[in-house]
């Protein structure tokens, strides 16, 4: 078995915990890294840059360095909140062009068996926005998987009778 140094190994074990890359890739990214010694100091900078100014906004709960974000306090419809379960759905929504509201990001799906529930998710948040608000439609825009499914109708069930018009 070959040994690497310690930073080496520790890289490539840090480098394996990103979804998608097993050993073999990480070994080359690796690799290529340290080929590319600008690389790996841009890359150390950027992951300290996101790490101290990108947080999730107080308002939706998407990704920004201001807070609110640029959505929220921009000149968007009011009335109109798009659910989705990732920021990285926001930001497909978003490049879609086509849709014109706000949004609220859940930051995952409800999933008993692995044991996220309704409090592990940003349900409450988005409660409190309805309550005594100008909303007139929520868009569940969740995933089309089991767990996407179960947090529409649950979300479904809880706005409903709130007077609130929910679509899918």
């Amino acid at each position: 078995m070959i040994h690497f140094s310690q930073s080496l190994t520790r890289l490539i074990g840090e480098l394996k915990k990103l979804p998608g890359v097993g050993e073999r890739t990480a070994l080359r990214l690796a690799f290529h890294i340290l080929k590319s010694p600008r690389l790996g100091k841009d890359l150390a900078e950027s992951l300290l840059e996101v790490h101290a100014g990108v947080r999730f906004c107080s308002v939706c709960f998407g990704i920004t360095e201001e807070d609110p974000c640029c959505i929220c306090s921009g000149e968007r419809d009011e009335t109109v909140i798009c659910v989705v379960e990732e920021p990285q759905d926001l930001l497909a929504v978003e490049r879609s062009g086509a849709f014109s509201g706000r949004y609220h990001v859940l930051h995952g799906a409800l999933s008993p068996l692995s044991g996220v529930m309704p409090a592990d998710l940003k349900i409450a948040e988005l409660l409190r926005r309805l309550e005594g608000s100008s909303i007139r439609e929520i868009v569940l825009a969740t995933n089309f998987s089991v767990e996407g499914e179960a947090t529409a109708l649950y979300l479904g069930g809880l706005i409903k009778p709130l007077g609130i018009k929910v679509t899918r």
